[in-house]
């Protein structure tokens, strides 16, 4: 125990008597966090061997996290001449704030980005005093707020299958952390099946059920603030995906066109057969709604057989076959018809009697008539003789007139005969 304390004293001495013959440089943080679009400085002080001196050369070098990224030098700054050499990549962005009797030499950086985020060093070169500490690190981390989650869905979800979601922002610093949360179709937040595992946003479902249907949210955050996304997980039986129901759906639809055109070419079908029967000389009865009357007199007439006989097939007379036995029934029929007809030849002698009557009394009609148009054309032969020869008129328009029809005057009716 007296042994390491004499060490821990001896260390300690040599350290102070390291700082008062020695260079020393030194950044208070190791870790500096800013925002994005901040303006910041990073500190750094130094304290040489000699308080006074004309020659200080400060250089600040930006380190990438990343070890297979080239470091970068920021800038240079020479105290004599003054004199400061900035990096193309960082002019309008990188100053130096330096005040050599105070070993001042802090870093001056505008509108920080994600680019930004590295280890900064600070380097100080005197000459004559090169023993000591040299140089200082320090990280800058650029905060930024994670940007939205994008969730999805890798797999089927259907009954006894494996499935992934996946939640993911684009951005962020730090880099954000992932966490899901389930909840059911009444937004009832429920655990986790036991065999699930989430890992940086990936989220793992074995073995999906009906149970496993429901709401996921995504939670991305880090140390600014979070962002949230969700997704609704609805595992369906194989029968009932998308896909087959289409499928489904299809069928039955082409199921009944088929059944549509079908139907329209029975119709069709039936239309062509009755005119083909119609054609083949088939009853006109047996395409009538009507029943034969009885007691008219009417005969059943037959249809003619077509013209274009020889073009008949052998379907077609064994089907005029059929017409044929039935025409005899009409047949038997037609001679009820007949012996009715005998009926009304008696009635028509009555009728022929009847003429005879209405014949003789024409005859006397037509005696009347003779003598009534013998008179009167007599009468109006003299009347015009008469009149003709008092009016003065020449003996030459008498022939004439002696042969033409006496004038029938304008308001005698019209005589029918």
């Amino acid at each position: 125990m007296a042994t390491e304390r004499k060490i821990f004293g001896l260390s300690i001495l040599c350290l102070v008597v390291q700082a008062a013959v020695c260079l020393q440089v030194s950044i208070p943080q190791k870790n500096y966090e800013y925002a994005r679009g901040d303006n910041i400085t990073i500190p750094c002080k130094y304290t040489p061997k000699k308080l006074v001196n004309n020659m200080v050369v400060v250089t600040w070098t930006a380190k990438s996290i990343n070890p297979d990224e080239p470091d970068t030098i920021v800038l240079t700054s020479y105290s004599s001449p003054s004199t400061v050499d900035v990096t193309e990549t960082y002019v309008g962005r990188a100053s130096i704030e330096e005040d050599i009797p105070t070993g001042k030499a802090n870093l001056r950086l505008l509108s920080i980005g994600l680019q930004d985020n590295m280890d900064f060093e600070c380097h100080v070169s005197i000459p004559g005093d090169v023993t000591g500490v040299l140089a200082a690190t320090a990280r800058l981390i650029v905060l930024v707020a994670p940007s939205l989650p994008l969730c999805k869905i890798q797999g089927s979800a259907e009954y006894g299958q494996n499935i992934n979601l996946t939640c993911v922002s684009a951005e962020g610093s730090p880099t954000p952390t992932y966490s899901w949360q389930r909840r059911d179709v009444s937004n009832i937040p429920r655990p986790q099946d036991g065999r699930t595992t989430d890992k940086n946003g990936l989220l793992s479902l074995f073995n999906v059920s009906t149970e496993t249907s429901g709401y996921y949210i995504c939670t991305s955050a880090n140390k600014i603030r979070s962002a949230t996304c969700n997704v609704t997980l609805s595992v369906m039986p194989p029968s009932m995906n998308l896909g087959y129901t289409a499928g489904i759906a299809g069928a039955v639809v082409a199921a009944i066109i088929l059944l549509i055109v079908i139907i329209c070419c029975c119709r069709r079908r039936n239309k062509n057969k009755g005119q083909e029967d119609y054609e083949m000389g088939a009853p006109e009865a047996e395409f009538s709604d009507k029943e034969p009357q009885e007691g008219r007199g009417e005969e059943v007439r037959s249809v003619e057989p077509p013209r274009n006989a020889e073009r008949r097939n052998e379907r077609e007379y064994d089907r005029r076959s059929d017409y044929d036995d039935r025409r005899s029934e009409f047949d038997d029929r037609r001679s009820d018809y007949d012996d009715r007809r005998s009926d009304y030849n008696g009635r028509r002698s009555d009728y022929d009697d009847r003429r005879n009557d209405i014949d003789d009394r024409r005859s006397n009609y037509t005696d009347r008539r003779s003598d009534n148009n013998t008179d009167r054309r007599d009468r109006y032969d003299d009347r015009r003789d008469r009149d003709y020869k008092d009016s003065g008129h020449d003996d030459r328009y008498d022939e004439p007139y002696d042969d033409r029809p006496p004038r029938v005057p304008a308001n005698k009716p019209v005589r029918k005969d």
